[in-house]
């Protein structure tokens, strides 16, 4: 309990400061778009300096963040509600999402400013904090009210799905604007390498949290990578293949019963 006396509300403030980095991500991600840095977009970018970085999906996935932009906007709000204002998981959250939001308006900078070896430690700034999100929201672990699984654990597993893929391709380009040789393994196979390992993450999830929300975006991923490699076998099938195998996992996951702490806020 407060007292009533207490000049300010931190919780208040976390709250109010939480919404204003979605909503200021979200800003600057669309001026970059419509007033791109040098009259050149990211995805300008990753089209034509990076045209052969072969772990880089098809263009239509990355309408994705159209999703995690909605995700945000509706995680900002409902966390802002009063009755949420001393949710003990949020609260253990604190900042966490500003700053990823932070980092990701870094990030668009020093890529448009194709400084791509410092935005991979941007990209570190926004994975790193919702991976710790995740832990301290407890996804997948605990029972959550339908509005909280709804508007705070998917929103966070979209964009950590997502992040986690973006920052396999952002090394890779880091490492390729670097002239890097792959130590002379091939760049297809390269990218075999990673889509299987990421393949595995979304595995470890979905069988230890159950989380379709993430598996799916990882399924995503990979399925467009395969559509964009669709002239390297190797990749296409790969990525066909992790996807169908992921999806299988899942199902699977999902019909087992779960047996998990409910909490009620």
């Amino acid at each position: 309990m407060k007292s009533s006396n207490q000049g300010f509300d931190p919780d208040l403030q976390r709250q109010i400061t939480t919404l204003a980095a979605v909503l200021g991500s979200i800003a600057i991600n669309t001026l970059s778009n419509v007033f791109p840095l040098n009259g050149v977009s990211v995805g300008n970018l990753s089209n034509t300096l990076f045209a052969s970085v072969q772990i880089i999906p098809a263009n239509y996935a990355f309408a994705i963040w159209g999703l995690i932009y909605i995700g945000l906007i509706a995680f900002g709000i409902y966390q802002l509600q009063p009755s949420q204002r001393e949710n003990p998981r949020l609260q253990q959250s604190g900042y966490l999402l500003a700053i990823a939001c932070i980092a990701q308006c870094a990030w668009i900078y020093l890529f448009l400013a194709r400084l791509f070896p410092l935005s991979n430690l941007a990209m570190l700034g926004i994975l790193v904090p919702l991976m710790v999100m995740y832990q301290r929201l407890k996804i997948g672990e605990e029972r959550v009210s339908r509005q909280e699984r709804w508007f705070i654990h998917l929103p966070i597993s979209i964009y950590l799905g997502w992040i986690s893929v973006a920052s396999v391709v952002n090394v890779a380009i880091g490492l390729y604007s670097l002239k890097w040789d792959g130590w002379g393994i091939t760049p297809s196979v390269w990218t075999v390498v990673m889509m299987t390992i990421a393949a595995l993450i979304a595995a470890v999830i979905s069988i230890q949290r159950h989380d379709t929300a993430y598996v799916l975006v990882i399924v995503w991923a990979l399925v467009a990578i395969s559509i964009r490699q669709v002239n390297t076998p190797l990749i296409m099938v790969t990525g066909w293949v992790l996807a169908i195998v992921l999806m299988g996992l899942n199902l699977v996951n999902e019909l087992k019963p779960r047996s998990k702490t409910t909490t009620n806020n």
